[in-house]
């Protein structure tokens, strides 16, 4: 799928592996895609050209997911930005990131038929 005007979206994971996977995926579904390994980078990123949405880990070391969109929500000209929470851990995990903000969330492994259809409906 191509969009006309190719949508950014910022991969965040500490694992270059996972980041490969989706980066390969979104690229060739014609997203643009940028990627950070860790939420630090991510934020600094963020503010200097935000994305269109942000696939968020939750679990990293240092600034974790929870912690990344915490920070995103509380910046009045970030606070709507698309986040999608991906998480190896259950169910619970993605409900707290919703009520921190989120627009929405996934576990781990990735399907991504199903990635695809949550993207198109946070960005449409």
């Amino acid at each position: 799928m191509v969009f006309p005007t190719a949508q950014r979206i910022l991969i965040v994971d500490d694992v270059p592996n996972n980041i490969f996977l989706l980066q390969t995926f979104l690229e060739a579904e014609g997203f643009n895609v940028d990627t950070a390994l860790n939420g630090l980078l991510a934020l600094t990123k963020i503010q200097a050209s935000p994305p269109d949405l942000v696939l968020l880990d939750l679990m990293m070391p240092g600034m974790n997911g929870f912690e990344v969109t915490k920070s995103i929500r509380q910046n009045d000209q970030l606070r709507f930005l698309p986040i999608l929470l991906i998480t190896a851990g259950n169910d619970t995990d993605g409900a707290e990131g919703l009520k921190i903000g989120a627009n929405d969330f996934m576990r781990k492994p990735i399907k991504f038929d199903i990635l695809m259809a949550k993207i198109l409906k946070i960005l449409n």
